[in-house]
């Protein structure tokens, strides 16, 4: 298994639990975070080598980057594992999967790549690289039936671990939060390379936005230990130190079941967000060059998942640009006093719950078993 970031960690820990409950005796290798380590995962690099996101960033890692998937590469064609299952990342997982697929190891892809927002320009390296896909969203099986590549929905495991009604006053308490204030929730990326084109924007939002909101107070669950202190720097860079702000090591189920409101890096944090039932505004800012190629590549209207899935324009976005503190903090501000938008927003969240959650970790559980088995037979 290769995950290379905490929402792929996520992933692939309840997956190996799920395995384990039907077949205990089965090991598990590759990169993974710390909770599929947690799981009893073997992870053989530190899964932050791969944390980049971004054309220019990828760049500048490229040689570090597949020098690790060729040794990954080497040691499981030596091993020839049952399978191999490449969560999310598709980025470094194709390529890998394409060599164990050629040499006879099935290739599961645990989540499909952003076929539906790139034109299907990958659909054919990815039926030439994958034997099975896993997939997260309902629209997505359509897409991979007609190219004739076996799929399975199986739905989003958060849509499992989140309450349909998240208990506020709970996440408040446990998270010791100040009585009686407005809590913002702001996500300003899991990755170092979205850190370091967010860190100081969502510091400087966080002043503007209390210089209205002087009452309130902010919460910002951060991924990584890395993460937190490019975060800290940030602070301490724009002598923000003192501002009512309450910066944590992972609890963002916590942290946005607790909020009012959250401001969004685009990602998987998004449909966390949306899954707790919290209204949000979307945002995102990366190198020059990576914008330029994604407008040139993509074609959605919208980039964060809870528009995607909503099929509207629900939820606020602010890219690149058009990413200001002051447009951000606005844009919460009219948010807050916007009743019938957050009621709007909590709505659809509702509809996308239900769909979503379908038993995730079994369901792929009992697919792997059978290409596994379908393979010794």
């Amino acid at each position: 298994m290769v995950a290379a970031e905490a929402s792929g960690d996520l992933l692939g820990a309840h997956l190996i639990a799920a395995l384990q409950e039907r077949r205990p005796g089965i090991r598990y290798s590759g990169i993974g975070g710390p909770k599929m380590v947690a799981q009893g995962f073997d992870s053989m690099v530190p899964m932050e080598k791969l944390g980049v996101r971004g054309y220019v960033e990828v760049l500048r890692h490229y040689r570090e980057i597949t020098g690790i998937r060729r040794k990954i590469a080497a040691l499981m064609l030596e091993e020839r594992p049952a399978a191999f299952i490449g969560v999310d990342s598709s980025d470094f997982n194709l390529d890998l999967e394409r060599k164990l697929k050629d040499a006879g190891i099935p290739a599961i892809q645990y989540v499909s790549p952003s076929i539906w927002a790139w034109r299907g320009w990958r659909l054919r390296r990815i039926v030439r690289s994958v034997t099975h896909i896993l997939a997260l969203f309902p629209f997505e099986p359509a897409l991979y039936e007609k190219a004739g590549l076996p799929v399975t929905y199986v739905g989003h495991p958060l849509a499992d671990l989140i309450p349909m009604e998240p208990d506020k006053a709970k996440a408040r308490t446990d998270l010791r939060l100040p009585a009686g204030r407005r809590v913002i929730a702001m996500l300003p990326g899991s990755r170092r390379s979205e850190l370091h084109y967010m860190a100081d924007l969502f510091v400087l939002t966080a002043r503007r936005l209390l210089q209205d909101l002087p009452d309130a107070h902010i919460v910002v669950p951060m991924a990584s230990r890395e993460t937190r202190e490019m975060f800290e720097k940030a602070l301490r860079r724009h002598q923000a130190m003192d501002l009512p702000l309450t910066l944590m090591f992972g609890h963002s189920h916590e942290a946005l079941a607790a909020a009012d409101l959250a401001l969004v890096a685009s990602g998987t944090a998004t449909l966390e967000t949306a899954l707790c039932k919290t209204p949000m505004v979307i945002t995102y800012k990366q190198s020059a060059v990576s914008s330029a190629l994604i407008r040139r590549l993509g074609y959605l209207e919208y980039i964060g998942l809870p528009n995607i899935l909503a099929g509207e324009h629900l939820v606020p976005e602010f890219i690149q640009d058009k990413a200001t503190p002051g447009a951000l903090a606005n844009a919460l501000l009219d948010l807050l006093h916007d009743a019938g938008a957050q009621r709007r927003q909590i709505e659809k969240f509702h509809d996308i719950h239900l769909v979503l959650r379908q038993n995730t970790a079994q369901k792929a559980a009992d697919t792997v078993l059978e290409i596994i088995d379908a393979g010794r037979s």
